[in-house]
């Protein structure tokens, strides 16, 4: 028998009370009537004999009702092997996700992070499961609840520390929300039903504002998973970052002189003067003059930074900032994209009635797009491999036979033909081009005008205007085009026919290459269409659906993101990465997937060297820590944001003993005991009574 609390127990010396009761008696057994007392002195009995124990039954029912009520008060419990084994809490499965992301590289967090992990796993319980998990753009696991049960008990902890430690903060970008998906999912995935315990995420990270928790909001927390968060503090509050300005198309937004560049600076920093400056390839020493900036916290500048033209500098540096992690972004000048066009006819460029009038300003060249436009005559093949490298090749009107043999062999290798025939008899080249014996065509010129009809939008040349918001073509007129039987051409399929029900528009394959068809021209003597804004987009379909980029390849962009590579035509890829040793692509790769960290790639296939910047995601320059509260605004559980002490052995057998006792209740049945004893003291005490007096008394 134990106790929860003992010290009622003293309330036990009051059986001393009855027996003191018992031996202090002094009243006499016999008593005689006497006339009148008035006269009389009073003086007490005269005891013959010492005082001694009466009624001994009497006596231990009293002194047993006062026992029971002390041990009552004391609450009793029976302290049986399943108690005294049963742990303070019940079992847990707990999945530690620790921040890696390139935030948690200023001062003191990493250690922080450390110290608060080491914490956890050597509090854990031996009845406990833990897996350790680090994340940043993704959450990788480190040590799983597999290893921790293969592990004996008295290892699990350091075995998973030293886990942990092999691994430090890099370069990434902070998705906590996708993190916290995927260390939640670790614990349902265990498939163990009969698990009663409490299943629990430990998030050990910065919790700054740039983390990403969008994955979270459409997510269906686990009713049974609760989530702890420990927030790891910096040894220097506050921070300012830099970063590049681009384009949507991730080159770099400047003139050949001039970058723009955005400073942000955390709310809770101290800093707010700043200078930005030009550094040199390969070191830190500035070029060129600093440029000074005022920065309030929680806002951001932009500055326009003239380049240096008298050095070499591939990064901007900034200064004054304590946290150096993202003072640095590094900038390389955009390769354009070449976009050889070879257009055939007999038009002059200064025609504004003719079709390469419209090609030529269809297709003008920006500084990401250099386009090449090479005329050449109907009666001449065109230049030497301007054919074979050409991205789109116009004809409009007849060729001769060795003009259109040439075009022919470049589209069977893999070209795209635009065909548009000024009259009837210019189908007698396309019919040369197919391999046909000829294709009739007669002119057609509607009453007022013909409008396209039907446009399959699932082609890829027509794919761009897909959107209900781009597809409406009725304001295009043509006033003229010429009739032919598209099922007199093998394989021809109807991009867009005229509301007449003659097509409009065809594509007609050609070995490796293909031919589209224009029955109509985009000059203003045939129609609307190079006036309309539906033109430009078109041409640059049938470019990109042929297979040729427009786009640059990226020159500025963000860690983890893939390089794309240019043709290598068989050539090995070597990649350069900054500070590292060089490695070698398989031949066909077409991405680089392993930009993990900031600086300049080289990427050299040959004689081609190309060379790409990447930077830091600005996401990790708000390094302002967040409310937790955001976590349970998009339906992550927070349970407690504070770490709790591990619980000592007292402590713990202490709470053993609490829930031992309030499942037994004893105290109950002393209780009953006690009144039960009360009762039957009453009885014999009156049973006594009457024993002990005179019979006339008695009837009295």
């Amino acid at each position: 028998m134990n106790f929860l609390a003992p010290l009622f127990l003293a309330g036990a010396a009051a059986i001393a009370l009855p027996i003191f009761f018992h031996l202090i008696r002094r009243t006499t057994r016999d008593r005689l009537p006497f006339s009148s007392l008035r006269f009389l002195k009073p003086s007490p009995p005269r005891m013959n004999r010492r005082s001694r124990l009466e009624n001994l039954f009497l006596l231990l029912l009293r002194c047993a009702a006062l026992a029971l009520l002390a041990a009552g008060f004391a609450r009793p419990f029976l302290r049986n092997n399943t108690t005294a084994d049963t742990p303070t809490s019940p079992n847990r499965r707990i999945t530690l996700l620790v921040d890696t992301s390139a935030s948690m590289r200023r001062p003191g967090l990493w250690e922080d992070a450390r110290a608060k992990a080491a914490a956890l796993l050597r509090s854990a319980q031996p009845a406990d499961e833990c897996a350790v998990f680090t994340f940043n753009r993704t959450a990788t696991p480190r040590f799983s609840f597999e290893e921790w049960a293969r592990t004996p008990a008295g290892e699990r902890s350091a075995l998973a520390l030293a886990r942990l430690d092999d691994t430090q903060p890099g370069w990434s970008a902070t998705h906590l929300g996708d993190a916290l998906i995927a260390a939640a999912e670790s614990l349902q995935d265990q498939g163990d039903t009969a698990f009663t315990g409490r299943k629990e995420i430990v998030l050990i990270t910065d919790l700054q504002e740039g983390g990403r928790l969008d994955r979270v909001q459409g997510y269906d927390w686990p009713k049974d998973v609760a989530l702890r968060v420990e927030i790891a503090r910096p040894t220097v509050p506050g921070n300012a970052g830099l970063q590049i300005i681009n384009d949507p198309h991730g080159t770099v937004a400047s003139t050949s002189t001039v970058v723009r560049v955005r400073v942000t600076n955390a709310a809770d920093s101290r800093q707010e003067q700043f200078t930005v400056a030009w550094a040199r390839a390969g070191s830190d020493a500035t070029v060129g003059t600093p440029q000074e900036i005022y920065v309030p916290p929680g806002q951001s500048r932009t500055v326009s930074l003239p380049a240096p033209t008298n050095a070499a500098p591939d990064r901007i540096v900034l200064q004054g900032d304590r946290e150096p992690f993202d003072n640095t972004v590094y900038v390389f000048p955009p390769e354009p994209v070449q976009l050889p066009i070879v257009f055939i006819g007999e038009d002059t460029q200064q025609d504004a009635k003719q079709p390469l009038f419209f090609i030529r300003r269809a297709l003008p060249s920006t500084p990401g797009l250099a386009v090449n436009l090479t005329v050449a005559s109907p009666a001449v093949p065109a230049p030497p491999g301007a054919l074979e490298s050409a991205a789109l090749i116009v004809v409009a009107g007849s060729l001769d036979a060795p003009a259109a043999d040439a075009v022919q062999s470049a589209v069977q290798a893999g070209k795209t033909l635009l065909f548009a025939p000024r009259k009837p008899e210019d189908f007698a080249t396309l019919a040369r081009l197919l391999g046909l014996p000829q294709i009739v065509a007669e002119e057609k010129k509607p009453a007022s005008y013909a409008m396209l009809g039907d446009l399959d939008f699932r082609h890829p040349l027509l794919a761009a205007f897909a959107d209900p918001r781009f597809s409406d073509f009725t304001r295009i007129h043509f006033w003229k085009y010429r009739r032919i039987d598209a099922q007199a051409i093998p394989n021809a399929r109807k991009v867009a026919t005229f509301d007449t029900g003659d097509p409009a528009w065809l594509e007609v394959p050609l070995q490796k290459g293909r031919v589209i068809v224009f029955t109509s021209g985009w000059h203003p003597e045939d129609s609307q269409l190079a006036l309309s804004t539906k033109f430009v987009p078109l041409v640059f379909s049938m470019i990109e659906s042929g297979g040729s980029a427009l786009r640059p390849l990226t020159s500025v962009q963000l860690v983890d993101a893939p390089v794309q590579l240019p043709d290598a035509a068989g050539v090995p890829m070597v990649v350069r990465p900054p500070g590292a040793e060089p490695i070698t692509l398989t031949n066909g790769t077409t991405r680089f997937t392993d930009a993990t960290a900031p600086g300049i790639y080289e990427f050299t296939a040959g004689a081609t060297t190309r060379k790409v910047a990447v930077n830091l995601d600005p996401s990790e320059s708000l390094t302002a820590p967040r409310n937790p509260d955001d976590l349970e605004r998009v339906g992550a559980p927070v349970a407690d944001t504070t770490t709790k002490p591990p619980v000592s052995p007292v402590r713990a057998a202490q709470l053993a003993a609490a829930e031992a006792e309030g499942r037994q209740k004893l105290w109950r049945w002393f209780l009953i005991a006690t009144l039960v004893v009360l009762l039957t003291e009453t009885a014999v005490a009156g049973w006594s009574l009457r024993k002990r007096a005179p019979a006339g008394e008695v009837a009295a």
